[in-house]
């Protein structure tokens, strides 16, 4: 979606906690430099050469428990039996958004003070995965409120959270983010759209591209440049409500997977958009944007997480039941392997999703984490569900079978929110920089 450049990100101070420092394990501070461990923020915790951390604990709350309780039940009951209509219809998931809605799945991120849940971003991670394990277009048609309303929750000021957020949380509505343009996706700095002052307003032109809810929002993140002249700098943020004249909404793209998601074009031709409705200062639009990805791509690679659990559980079941040269499949070794790979993968990406939503739920900066948890998650995932269509054979090409639909899914998230590519920009950039 995004060529990324983060600045410092603000976090949410969450449940996080260090456990007290220990003198066990330290030694020679040699025997722990950075030519044998890389550089600094690469190295796990436990590595600290000043001691070992007390503890490490990956047990969910009773609270935690109960969310995922409540988000697998309800993509049981309500997603799983609607996904291969929207997947073949295309029809956008209006009736199964509003109950999720209604039960808390949905603005789980909003602060109490706009009447949110106040939830962290793990707490998100956790009802991701439920989702996603039952239709990962309907779960992107969930969670694009949280990456379009992050940019307000990290830096719009009061008068902003009330009038925006405030109502997701008082009846069922929706947002969607305005950044991707036709010639600009993973370099955002390419963006065309600006947005010129004239008194007490702006006029923004511009044309926005693969808008998740583009068709459905009640309002738009969108970004522009006020000055084209000090580069990334110069883009600024704005809110802009669908009904404003000027907003032209493009048809629903036909895409490969996630079909329950709505996907359009959004064109900006002169609308006015009042001074109040800019986010922070001119110029601020970039570290705004950005900061949203610290908090949202953890809970993408959660969805990813969900798809390859779901591709696992299928073809994990498959492999018991279909016989071949007289036994099971899973009996043969080269399914077997095909098997234990998905099972280790599905759970180291758990784990650096974790990681990742921990650190910005502690406060702390997880651009590394989150870029980590999202390259590996969303490549695991393709991997995963590919090789579950290959565990069916030829059942797994067709579309009798759910395991062709979720490979079809799994591609988007090795491209949305930041190509796999980025990523290990974004990663090298982090671990190389802290040698410079």
């Amino acid at each position: 979606m995004s060529m990324e450049e983060d600045g410092a990100t603000p976090g949410r101070q969450g449940s996080g906690q260090r456990g007290p420092e220990s003198d066990a394990g330290a030694g020679d501070e040699s025997s722990w430099s950075s030519r044998a461990h890389g550089p600094e923020g690469y190295i796990p915790d436990v590595f600290d050469p000043k001691g070992w951390r007390a503890m490490v604990d990956f047990g969910l709350s009773e609270e935690q428990r109960a969310l995922v309780a409540l988000a697998r039940e309800f993509a049981e009951r309500e997603i799983t039996p609607a996904a291969r209509h929207h997947d073949e219809t295309g029809e956008y998931p209006t009736a199964v958004l509003r109950r999720a809605w209604e039960i808390g799945l949905m603005n789980s991120h909003l602060p109490e003070s706009v009447g949110g849940l106040g939830l962290g971003v793990l707490d998100g991670c956790l009802i991701a995965e439920e989702v996603a394990a039952g239709c990962s277009g309907i779960g992107t048609a969930m969670e694009a409120n949280t990456l379009a309303s992050a940019p307000l929750v990290v830096g719009g000021d009061d008068d902003q959270k009330a009038r925006w957020l405030r109502p997701l949380t008082e009846e069922f509505r929706l947002a969607a983010y305005c950044v991707t343009e036709p010639s600009a996706g993973s370099d955002v700095q390419g963006i065309q759209s600006v947005a010129r002052r004239v008194g007490d307003e702006y006029l923004l032109s511009g044309e926005k591209m693969w808008i998740t809810n583009g068709g459905v929002a009640d309002w738009y993140f969108v970004l522009a440049y006020t000055d084209r002249d000090a580069g990334h700098r110069g883009l600024s943020a704005f809110v802009v409500p669908r009904e404003q004249e000027g907003v032209v909404v493009g048809k629903k793209e036909q895409n490969m997977g996630q079909r329950a998601s709505d996907t359009r074009a959004v064109s900006f031709r002169d609308v006015r958009v009042p001074a109040r409705d800019r986010i922070g200062e001119e110029g601020r639009g970039w570290a705004l944007a950005m900061a949203a990805f610290d908090h949202t791509r953890p809970i993408v690679s959660a969805a990813a997480v969900g798809v390859a659990r779901a591709a696992y559980a299928h073809a994990l079941q498959y492999a018991q039941e279909r016989e071949s040269f007289g036994r099971p499949i899973h009996q043969h070794q080269a399914v077997a392997f095909l098997l234990a790979d998905m099972a280790k993968d599905i759970e180291a990406a758990r784990l650096l999703v974790w990681k990742a939503a921990w650190r910005i739920d502690a406060g702390e900066r997880n651009t590394l984490e989150a870029a980590m948890a999202k390259a590996f998650a969303a490549d695991m995932c393709m991997r995963v569900t590919t090789d579950a269509v290959q565990i069916y054979g030829g059942y797994g090409y067709s579309r009798e079978y759910p395991v062709e639909k979720l490979m079809r899914d799994a591609k988007v998230f090795q491209i949305y929110e930041g190509t796999s590519q980025i990523q290990r920009l974004i990663i090298a950039r982090e671990i190389l920089g802290k040698r410079r």
